[in-house]
């Protein structure tokens, strides 16, 4: 397994790549902006994109996604139902773009090659967030940044819900990659150790 990141659009999205090394199959997850630079690299890595992911339906994880539709028809699209709807509001652009949008939710998995992504619903940003864990890596999107938690100021936002869902990762057992949707990445134990949301959402 190969994971590439790639900050992206005027406040930094991490757009990742994760590759399956072993088939050269490739998704591409939360491609916010800049889809040409998104398009290069895939085209250098010589991968095959299988699919388009989505952890949630922001327009600064979501604005890349139409043009690289466009260049990747084939490349299925997936995003929870509850960030699917918002056609034509400002947040959550997509709807209104990329008709056949795929719906994945909590259970889920998806296989990549011989990796299996599996799908955590994890409400709190946004009510349709999800983390996609796959083997040891979590790309976690806005749900749980290195030192913080995504914003719940937002409509759809919650933060009783992002605590119920940061106690959920939390309570994951062992250690993992934690790879999120803004900034550095960080591993879950570090986050439990240090993470003052993360920590507030385990003593309950």
């Amino acid at each position: 397994m190969k994971v590439k990141v790639m900050q992206v659009g005027p406040i930094g999205t991490n757009c990742y790549i994760l590759e399956d090394d072993t088939t050269g199959k490739a998704a591409v997850i939360d491609p916010g902006d800049e889809a040409g630079r998104i398009l290069k690299a895939l085209e250098e890595n010589k991968v095959e994109v299988e699919y388009i992911l989505l952890t949630h339906g922001h327009y600064d994880h979501t604005t890349g996604v139409p043009e690289l539709h466009r260049a990747l028809p084939k490349a299925k699209i997936y995003i929870h139902e509850a960030d699917a709807n918002g056609a034509g509001s400002q947040l959550f652009p997509l709807a209104g773009q990329v008709e056949d949008l795929l719906l994945y939710d909590e259970g889920d998995k998806l296989t990549l090659g011989a990796l299996t992504i599996e799908v955590l619903h994890t409400p709190g940003h946004s009510k349709g967030s999800v983390v996609l864990k796959v083997s040891d890596v979590l790309f976690c999107g806005d749900t749980l940044f290195a030192g913080s938690c995504g914003r719940t100021d937002l409509p759809g936002g919650s933060y009783a819900e992002i605590m119920a869902s940061l106690k959920r990762l939390g309570e994951l057992e062992g250690d993992y990659h934690v790879c999120p949707g803004h900034d550095v990445t960080s591993t879950l134990e570090r986050e439990r150790r240090s993470n003052p949301f993360l920590r507030e959402a385990m003593a309950h």
